[in-house]
């Protein structure tokens, strides 16, 4: 490059040493200034950059010795789909097993508006100030046309995702059902050995989906509004089965004795409702995020939920059958993809869409017809 300087075009002509811009001579190249690539391979090569690719025990020793760049890399590889990582996230989360189950998985679900992301972030900064370190794991609703997530829960916990004692992990639902991401118990494990004893799981929405978030956590909060009107009846009654307990949010200013009047009614109606965990009565609260009245109550109500259950037992069954569960859904998950990836259904099952779609072949014969074909019965 060319040393030389010189002033620029636009210096003023009565020249003095107040103006001290001067411009250098650029290298002989485009507009930006950078070298062709011809030129840049004749002097040297460029240098590619890699991904580090990290061992099985190097994953593990990072994720327990606290590190967060090593705890987000073991998400990552947990919830990759790729052939060659399966395996490898399989050996490290055996590796990780031993040092889990410590902490209170807590399910958090509502309708949209209800204000979970909220919610969380005001009860996640007082389990904070309470000496807890807190996980959340926040699932973010897949478009089904681009099949893409926005997974903004960041942004809208602010406060909360600045402190280096809380961890947020946002996730796509994908096709899961309930909006559970897939792989969200395992990230559940990793955030239990990274040292986190609170674990909060938030969903989508509601519904009778909802069972999946049941069958991962502890305690199942269900957030509701008031004045939410009759349109909600049909899915109320499901959900609230599932729930442990029910806050009405958003008790502040001119709403909070409409929240108050909603609290009562609900929990007359949980009165009559079978309990969701044995040896437990669930009931209906209040909270405001933007005061934080009635989320210290909402963490004592939990506690006492798990000195009890843990008294009785119940705590710790309920783990042993939801692992069980859990490999059961992995089975199921794993022969839909052996069906669809079959090669034999993967010829005739377009052809058989047709014949049900156009009512020429009874939905049962075609599963018959497809199932033939998984089992090789059939050409």
């Amino acid at each position: 490059m060319n040393s030389k300087t010189k002033k620029p075009e636009w210096a003023p002509e009565d020249d003095n040493a107040g103006f001290a811009c001067r411009v250098m001579d650029g290298v002989e190249a485009g507009h930006d200034g950078i070298s062709s690539y011809q030129s840049v391979a004749k002097t040297k090569k460029a240098k590619i950059f890699h991904r580090p690719i990290f061992t099985t025990e190097q994953y593990a020793q990072g994720v327990l010795s606290g590190s967060r760049a090593m705890l987000g890399r073991a998400i990552t590889l947990v919830e990759s789909n790729a052939a060659q990582h399966i395996d490898q996230a399989q050996e490290v989360l055996q590796l990780l097993l031993p040092h889990t189950g410590k902490s209170i998985r807590v399910g958090i679900t509502g309708v949209p508006g209800v204000g979970k992301s909220s919610f969380i972030e005001s009860f996640g900064c007082y389990l904070l100030e309470q000496g807890h370190r807190v996980a959340v794991l926040a699932i973010d609703p897949s478009s089904s046309i681009s099949g893409g997530s926005i997974l903004g829960d960041k942004t809208r916990m602010e406060r909360l995702s600045r402190d280096e004692r809380c961890f947020i992990r946002p996730s796509p639902a994908g096709k899961t059902l309930g909006g559970v991401a897939r792989k969200t118990r395992e990230t559940m494990l990793v955030c239990e050995a990274a040292g986190f004893d609170v674990v909060l799981i938030e969903t989508v929405g509601v519904g009778q989906s909802e069972t999946a978030v049941r069958s991962m956590v502890d305690f199942f909060l269900l957030l509701m509004l008031s004045g939410a009107g009759d349109e909600l009846q049909g899915i109320k009654k499901g959900i609230m089965e599932l729930a442990d307990a029910l806050v009405i949010t958003k008790a502040d200013g001119s709403n909070k004795m409409q929240a108050q009047t909603a609290r009562n009614e609900y929990e007359r109606a949980m009165h009559y409702l079978q309990p969701s965990t044995e040896g437990w009565v669930s009931h209906a609260f209040t909270c405001s995020s933007m005061t934080g009245e009635g989320i210290a109550e909402i963490w004592k109500v939990i506690s006492k939920f798990k000195e009890l259950t843990t008294a009785s037992g119940i705590f710790a069954q309920h783990r042993r059958d939801q692992n069980v569960k859990w490999v059961h859904e992995m089975v199921d998950a794993h022969l839909h993809e052996s069906f669809v990836r079959h090669a034999g259904v993967r010829k005739i099952i377009g052809s058989v869409e047709r014949e049900v779609a156009d009512g020429v072949l009874p939905a049962v014969a075609a599963v018959h017809r497809l199932l033939e074909a998984f089992e090789n019965k059939t050409s």
